[in-house]
Formats: structure tokens, C-alpha cells, sequence
């Protein structure tokens, strides 16, 4: 067995006292533990805090930082919330670091099984998991890419993450994705490992707003990374099939049209775009000549919680 690299964890968290505690839990009964775990408090105004603090007195290798309160939420807050964190473990002596949300759980081997996958090769600068939800799977791994990383939880080899320049604070979203789009440009692998779960416990993407505003900022995020507009009607076509149907699948192509309109501007390089833009026309070609399965193909991002 390969040894297994050090890592540390940020878990940037804002009023998750209902959930906290169950990935506190979870990380304590890891069977390899990180150096330092750093939970950003943002704002919470829930009692968070308190939970969090007496693990804290428990365990030196789990630390609180406190960010003041902010009224707006969006993406690019968390980002500035990990940020903090991550001024808090840059002098240590860490191989590998990851990002962890504040409402999940898993099992003892979670995080050495991950561990296990990078010291396995080398090649590899970031790695996951599936994930479900409490109210069920969101997220149909035979629908799916393996080398996209759901941002739920991201594990970085620290070379990786310091050659993409950490996470890009966008206040749309798409923050989780253009991290493992940025790898790949960079020439690491990036692999989801399907075997092990994450349990998700707030449904994603919804916590702050309805379902049909949801799809609506799901594709005007689409359009502000960069997805082809030919790739964008094979999304709609797969929303029009989930709840609510035909009208989900519209309200998400009426986002990437709004967008398009408004020449939105995009966070992301023309580099980046069109890197993204080839992959996602090889895969078309793939789906549409029957060189392989729809099942196989990217006609679904996981969805971010801000």
C-alpha cells in the first residue's frame, strides 16, 4: 500500500447548525485525519458557532475562524470565506487540500480512500466522489463525465490547486467546475470515483431560491463557462425530462438565452472556453454518430450550494 499523503481541509460554512455536526462527526471518526481542518464560520447568525467550538476545545486540529456577517449571498462568498481559511494552513506542511461543505457526512475511510487514489497516481490533481441527498439522488452517475469533481467535496493535490491559482470567486457560479477545467488545461487529471458516497444533506442548489429560478441560473451559468450552444439545446432536451417537466427545460435555456443576449461577461478565458467547447463537440459527435451511449455523455452538471 502506497503511503498516504497529508492533507488539511477548509469547509467554508454559513447557518449550518442543523448539519454541522454531522460532518464534524464524520471527520473525527476518519481513520486518517488531516493536519489542520479549518471551518469558516460566514456570518452564521444560527448558533454554528457554538457547535463548532466545542469540537474545537476536543480536538487541536480542528480550528474556527469567524468572517463578519454579510447580507448578499452568492458564490463568490464562499470563496472569500475558503480564502480565510486557506491564509490559515499555507505554511503547512501539506500534500494534498481539499474543500469540504458544511452539511455532509460519510463513512471512517472516506478521505483515506481518496488519499489512497492520488498516491496511486500521480497524475491526478483532484479527485471526489458521487454524492446523494437526504430527499434522494440528484446527481444519475450513468448520465455523467467521471472527470468532473462535484464541488461538494474536492480534493487537490497542492501542486494542482497552486498552478490553477485556487478557486476563481464568481458571484454565478460555476465556481467547483472551472477549478476542474482549469486542471485539465493545466494537464492534471481529474476523476470522480463513483464506489464511495457523500451524503448531502441540504438539497442542492435550492436552499435560497425556487426550482424554475434554480434551471433559469443554471443555464446562465452555463453560458458564463463557456458551454456550446448546440451542446446547450441537448441539456434543455435532457431538463424537459426531469421535474417539472417541458417547463424546467425551458426556464433553463431561457437563462443561457438571457445571458447570451446580454453578452453577459464570461469569468473564464477564451483559452478556457475553448478548450471546454472541444471536449463538449467530441462528445456530441460521440453521442450522435453512436460511438457511444447517451448514458455516458455530460448532459448534467451537479449543482452548487452558495
Amino acid at each position: 500500500m502506497p503511503t498516504l499523503p497529508s492533507y488539511v481541509l477548509i469547509t467554508p460554512a454559513r447557518n449550518e447548525a442543523p448539519f454541522i455536526e454531522l460532518t464534524i462527526k464524520s471527520m473525527v471518526a476518519q481513520s486518517v485525519r488531516p493536519i489542520k481542518w479549518v471551518i469558516v464560520s460566514d456570518g452564521s447568525t444560527d448558533g454554528m458557532d457554538d457547535i463548532v467550538n466545542k469540537y474545537v476545545s476536543l480536538h487541536p486540529w480542528i480550528e474556527l475562524v469567524r468572517m463578519p456577517e454579510r447580507r448578499e449571498r452568492h458564490f463568490a462568498g464562499k470563496i472569500h470565506a475558503f480564502n480565510a481559511g486557506y491564509a490559515r494552513i499555507k505554511h503547512l506542511p501539506y500534500e494534498v487540500i481539499g474543500s469540504l461543505d458544511g452539511d455532509t457526512s460519510f463513512k471512517e475511510d472516506y478521505f483515506p480512500f481518496l488519499l489512497g487514489k492520488l498516491a496511486e497516481d500521480h497524475r491526478l490533481g483532484l479527485v471526489g466522489t458521487a454524492y446523494d441527498c437526504d430527499s434522494g439522488p440528484v446527481y444519475d452517475y450513468h448520465l455523467v463525465s467521471m472527470e468532473h469533481v462535484a464541488g461538494i467535496c474536492q480534493l487537490f493535490r497542492r501542486e494542482c490547486f497552486q498552478q490553477i491559482g485556487g478557486y476563481v470567486p464568481v458571484k454565478g457560479g460555476g465556481v467547483d467546475f472551472i477549478a476542474v477545467l482549469t486542471a485539465r488545461v493545466k494537464g492534471w487529471k481529474t476523476r470522480t470515483f463513483p464506489e464511495k458516497v457523500i451524503l448531502h444533506h441540504r438539497e442542492s442548489g435550492t436552499a435560497q431560491y425556487g426550482a424554475l429560478t434554480t434551471r433559469f441560473r443554471s443555464g446562465a451559468r452555463d453560458y458564463a463557462v463557456g458551454n456550446h450552444p448546440a451542446w446547450e439545446l441537448f441539456r434543455t432536451a435532457y431538463h424537459m425530462t426531469k421535474r417539472p417537466f417541458l417547463i424546467g427545460g425551458l426556464a433553463h435555456l431561457s437563462g443561457y438565452v438571457w445571458a447570451l443576449l446580454r453578452r453577459a461577461e464570461r469569468p473564464i478565458s477564451r483559452e478556457l472556453v475553448a478548450f471546454h467547447r472541444r471536449e463538449q463537440m467530441q462528445r456530441l459527435r460521440k453521442l450522435l454518430t453512436g460511438n457511444r451511449t447517451p448514458g455516458k455523455e455530460v448532459l448534467q452538471h451537479p449543482p452548487e450550494c452558495a
